[in-house]
């Protein structure tokens, strides 16, 4: 049985971005996303919020992208997989550590918003990264235009009553 490790993001950054380079020249990003749930209390009635933080990884071209164009407080959208890493710290002991491992990543918001404006606010609008493979290089994605969505035919009303309509003092 075939299975799927995917994860999709929306949220906020925590931090600027922290770009470095690995001896052999590849760049690595990595940000901290934060997404936020709410819901109301059964019991208190109270609106309660829970903010969950994320650690994703960049590589290569797409970590550069982010580490150009990612700032604090700005909206991100992130597509990737889960992937668990052990190291261990000074004294020995093994630690793990669960990333996100970006393949995909949208900036939301307008060009110079710091996390303000929404999906396509702003100058510019959303800005569509990928990583096709690890050491491809990113690029764009290309989308169509939507189509206009196509309007109804006026249909004439048996009454006699078509532009009524703006008439109607209620």
């Amino acid at each position: 049985m075939a299975s799927i490790n995917k994860v999709i993001l929306i949220g906020n950054l925590g931090r600027d971005p922290e770009v470095r380079y690995t001896p052999s020249g590849a760049a690595v990003c990595n940000v901290s996303v934060a997404t936020t749930r709410n819901w109301k209390d059964k019991n208190s009635g109270d609106k309660v919020e829970e903010t969950e933080w994320h650690r994703v990884v960049f590589y290569d071209r797409l970590a550069e992208i982010a580490g150009e164009y990612l700032k604090k407080g700005r909206p991100v959208y992130v597509e990737g997989r889960l992937k668990t890493r052990k190291w261990q710290d000074k004294d020995g002991k093994d630690n793990y550590t669960t990333e996100i491992v970006a393949e995909q990543m949208q900036l939301l918001g307008g060009r110079e918003s710091g996390g303000g404006g929404g999906y396509g606010g702003g100058q510019g609008g959303p800005e569509d990264y990928s990583q096709e493979a690890p050491s491809a290089p990113s690029r764009p994605a290309a989308r169509p235009a939507p189509a206009p969505a196509p309007r109804p035919a006026p249909s004439k009303s048996s009454t006699g009553f078509d532009d009524m309509d703006d008439d109607i003092p209620f």
